[in-house]
C-alpha cells in the first residue's frame, strides 16, 4: 500500500491518529522501500516523520494534521468546474460527483 491509501485507510477509522499513521507509515514502508528513509534530525530543521528520497534530493515530511486535512470535502465550485472542463478526462472523473444538495450536478 502507498502513502496515500494508507492515509485513505486511517481516515475511515475514528480513532486513528497521527501517530498511527506514522506507525502503519514506517511498518509498511521502513527498510522495504528504498525510497522512503527516516529523517535525518538537524540543527534549524522543521519536525519531520519520514523522508523520501525524489529525483532532485531527499525531502522530509512532516505529517501532523494530514488526517483532518484528507477529511476536508471538495469544494463544490472547484468540482463544477472540474466537471466543465475542456479536459475530457477530468471532466468524466467528477461527471459523476454529487454537489452539496447531494444531486449530480449535469455537464
Amino acid at each position: 500500500m502507498g502513502i496515500f491509501s494508507i492515509l485513505e485507510e486511517e481516515c475511515m477509522f475514528p480513532k486513528a491518529s497521527d501517530t498511527t499513521f506514522k506507525n502503519k507509515l514506517h511498518d509498511q514502508h521502513l527498510g522495504k522501500t528504498k525510497a522512503f528513509e527516516k529523517p535525518k534530525p538537524g540543527k534549524g530543521k522543521a519536525e519531520a516523520h519520514f523522508a523520501l528520497v525524489h529525483y532532485a534530493g531527499t525531502v522530509d515530511y512532516n505529517i501532523t494534521g494530514w488526517l483532518e486535512k484528507n477529511k476536508d470535502p471538495l469544494n463544490d465550485s472547484v468540482v463544477q468546474l472540474y466537471q466543465k472542463s475542456s479536459n475530457k478526462l477530468l471532466a468524466l472523473l467528477y461527471a459523476s460527483h454529487a454537489g452539496a444538495e447531494g444531486k449530480k450536478l449535469k455537464l
